[in-house]
């Protein structure tokens, strides 16, 4: 029996070709020669019709259709295929499954750091040859990363490390309070924060500031095609636009690791007197007799390497953005992840090389 399909098979009159489709049971052959406009809406009402005959085991033929029609119905179809795979295989979860997808996610965070790796190489490549000339160091645009990644988060840093000291404090207090230890406070917060604690969170700041910043700005550039641009021009976009950003951070995060410890020291000395009624003077005493300004050299010591990492980090994730905002979205996430795990990494690193070494 042959079912034929005449005038427009569009949205527009959809259901009444799908009333003749449906009416004709026996349909083996299905006309297309008297069809004046076809859609993407009627393509897929006749495929619909063609893949329903076909799970029952009837044979639907198509003739009359022009090569237009023809092309229209096969890309359809196919894409049809491909969702009802796609539902097939989110119903049918396999056990694999999940592993498969925890694979892959450890396959390319390590795939991320070797790639990191590879431009922390490049960008140590053009470093060297900016000391061996340093005409070609941008100073403006150095001075200007200067202010907006370090001085501009001098403000929310201080503030970070003076919480620090006052949480220190008090519960540093309430547990030397039941061996009469009180004084030991003092020791508590120097060492945790001219040590550890200063710098450690003055880079996860820096991290979750500066890093998503370098690759949402690189990113947005490579998504307007301008480090293309660069390319074209015979400019370095690496000599350009990363070096001035890890230097910035290089010169600055020690200086804000500096003024964390201060601060942190403040508030705890702060909380020591209310709390436990030691005076400024007494703090200032016990810190001076039983602290050594090793323990801040040793914080500060990091600094350089837990800059290079963010500031690697983030502009490497902002080379990897693709052309639309989904990519630019997922590198800019990925950039503050990757550079807060680094950083805690090489901080438990440099834990074990001052303990090993009895510094």
């Amino acid at each position: 029996m042959t079912t034929a399909l005449t005038g427009p098979v569009t949205l527009a009159n959809l259901p009444q070709n799908r009333a003749i489709l449906e009416g004709s049971a026996r349909t083996e052959v299905i006309d297309l020669s008297g069809i004046t406009a076809l859609d993407t809406a009627g393509a897929w009402l006749i495929a619909s019709f063609l893949a329903g005959n076909k799970a029952q085991g009837r044979s639907v033929t198509i003739t009359g259709a022009n090569a237009a029609q023809t092309q229209l119905l096969e890309t359809v179809t196919e894409a049809m295929s491909l969702a009802r795979k796609e539902k097939k295989r989110a119903v049918h979860h396999r056990a694999g499954d999940t592993l498969s997808q925890v694979g892959e996610g450890v396959t390319g965070f390590a795939l991320g750091i070797a790639g990191s790796l590879g431009f922390l190489g490049l960008v140590m490549a053009r470093l060297g040859r900016t000391v061996v000339q340093p005409w070609r160091l941008r100073l403006t645009a150095l001075v200007h990363h200067m202010q907006h990644a370090g001085l501009n988060a001098v403000p929310i840093v201080a503030l970070m490390g003076f919480l620090i000291g006052i949480v220190l404090a008090f519960q540093g207090a309430s547990q030397l309070r039941q061996f009469g230890a009180e004084v030991f406070v003092v020791d508590l917060i120097a060492i945790s924060i001219l040590r550890e604690l200063g710098i450690l969170l003055t880079a996860i700041i820096v991290a979750g500031r500066s890093a998503s910043a370098f690759t949402a700005a690189i990113g947005s550039m490579k998504m307007r095609e301008e480090i293309d641009a660069m390319r074209v021009l015979g400019l370095d976009p690496i000599e350009l636009l990363v070096l001035p950003r890890v230097l910035s951070l290089v010169i600055l995060l020690p200086v804000l690791g500096f003024v964390a410890s201060m601060a942190g020291l403040v508030g705890g000395g702060l909380m020591a007197w209310v709390e436990l009624g030691i005076s400024p003077g007494m703090f200032r005493t016990q810190l001076l007799s039983n602290t050594d300004v090793s323990h801040l050299l040793v914080g500060l010591s990091k600094a350089p390497f837990f800059a290079l990492i963010i500031g690697v980090v983030g502009c490497h994730q902002g080379m990897q953005v693709k052309g639309n905002t989904e990519s630019l979205g997922s590198r800019t996430s990925r950039s503050v992840v990757v550079a807060i795990f680094l950083v805690i990494v090489v901080d438990a690193l440099f834990s074990i090389f001052f303990a090993l070494w009895g510094v």
